[in-house]
This record gives structure tokens, C-alpha cells and sequence, in this order.
């Protein structure tokens, strides 16, 4: 990491392990790219209300953008901001592809269980994200269209995918400035479109700090973003509604 922060807390999450937790709103959220190779796949809600939710299609249609990078902000399905990229060293962040599933892993993979692997049995994205949801009384109906971070997946003219394997650095790290009281859910299993012919997927970190003075200052520049963080900032002041 490029400069010092004093932490709030830390938390290490193996590759293919899940994650689930509520970031207050003028919290910092840094997700580190460990040895390289890491896909954290991340599902945001209002905590106080969890029918809001990532809206993936508002975040990239407001923002004119196919990825996520510095300066772009991640919108709920009510016209809020959950959080600003206050910074980014990997650049690019995919928004399209979704989880991987049981049955993904087991064609790509095959199998390996609990039973005879323990820790180092195979997981999905959705089969980890159920379990973090349902801590919270949440389920497979509340399973949007998520945010790959550190996965790059880039489209031809004729909309083919492709995955960049080589994208992901060590130590490269995206920072996220809570604009709302967050549940943030998160796997670290492969992306779906992962061509690594094993299953190796990298260590994500996380850490939690006070988010620095005009964090949201660069998102903010753009206009959708900015009537976002002014509906957020709405929700929470006093005698302000909730529609």
C-alpha cells in the first residue's frame, strides 16, 4: 500500500471463503487484491432497509461506463449512493458476469468437498453468497446483479467476453467510501469466467478506516452522482423521507 491509515479493524478472507458486515456511512472500505489473481464479488444493501439494493444497470447507465474504477460511485435501486471509489489501483472492475454456481465449478474444476478437503474444498460465488445472506434473513431472491473487484472482462464488437487473467496484481487495492450504512456481502470464489484451468482463487483483505475529507469529491463531478449523494445524504438528515 502506497501510505499508512489507521485501521478501524482488518479482517483476511481466503481465496473461495465468504464475508458478510455492516460499513457505516463515513467508513472507508479497502479491499486488497492479496498475492494476486483475487475476485471479490460484492452485494450492497441498505442496512436499515435491505429491499434497497446494488443496482447494477443505474450504476453503469448514469456513470456512461461498462466497469468501475476511481471516480465512479455504486448506486442503490432508490437513487442513493452506498459508496464512492475514492481510489483505485487496479483500474478496472467487472459489473456484468455475475456469480459462478455449483455447477460451474464442479464442469470447471471438479470436486472436491468439505468431507475429504476441509478448508480447501471448492466453493462458489452463489453458494457463498446464500450463506452470507441468510445470517442477515435474506435468500436467493435477493441476489442481484453483483460487483466483481479486481476482475477485468472487456467486450468485442460483437459483445463476446473476454476474461483478463493477467489483470490482477498483488497489492492492488480499491477503496470505498460509505455514503450510507452498508451490508456488504462478499465472496472471494473465482469469477465465472475465470480461465485458470485450477482452482486457485486469491486472498482478499479487508480493511475499515475513517473515511478521508472530500472522499466523494471526484465522483461527485459527475451530475447523476451528484444528485445520488445529495438524495443520501436526505435519508439521513433529520426531518428528511425515506421515498
Amino acid at each position: 500500500m502506497s501510505e499508512s491509515i489507521d485501521s478501524l479493524w482488518e479482517t483476511y478472507l481466503p481465496g473461495g471463503c465468504h464475508w458478510s458486515g455492516i460499513v457505516r456511512r463515513g467508513v472507508t472500505l479497502r479491499l486488497i487484491d492479496v498475492k494476486g489473481a483475487a475476485n471479490a464479488a460484492v452485494l450492497l444493501f441498505n442496512s436499515e432497509e435491505k429491499l434497497e439494493r446494488f443496482n447494477m444497470a443505474d450504476t453503469l447507465k448514469t456513470q456512461h461506463t461498462f466497469r468501475l474504477t476511481s471516480g465512479h460511485a455504486c448506486h442503490s435501486d432508490m437513487g442513493r449512493i452506498f459508496c464512492c471509489i475514492s481510489a483505485d489501483t487496479a483500474g478496472w472492475h467487472d459489473v456484468v458476469c455475475g456469480l459462478s454456481d455449483s455447477r460451474l465449478i464442479r464442469e470447471k474444476y471438479g470436486v472436491a468437498r468439505y468431507q475429504e478437503c476441509r478448508n480447501a474444498m471448492y466453493r462458489s460465488g452463489l453458494d457463498g453468497m446464500l450463506i452470507e445472506l441468510g445470517k442477515w434473513g435474506l435468500g436467493r431472491r435477493d441476489v442481484v446483479p453483483n460487483i466483481n473487484f479486481f476482475s477485468k472482462v472487456t467486450a468485442d464488437s460483437d459483445g463476446k467476453l473476454t476474461f483478463h487473467a493477467d489483470h490482477g496484481q498483488a497489492g492492488d487495492y480499491v477503496d470505498l467510501a460509505f455514503e450510507m450504512d452498508t451490508l456488504v456481502v462478499l465472496s472471494a470464489a473465482p469469477h465465472p469466467l475465470d480461465t485458470r484451468p485450477e482452482y486457485q482463487p486469491g486472498a482478499v483483505r479487508l480493511i475499515a478506516f475513517a473515511t478521508l475529507p472530500d472522499a466523494d469529491q471526484a465522483c461527485a463531478q459527475i451530475a447523476e452522482n451528484a444528485r445520488g449523494l445529495e438524495n443520501t445524504r436526505r435519508l439521513y438528515a433529520r426531518g428528511g423521507d425515506k421515498q
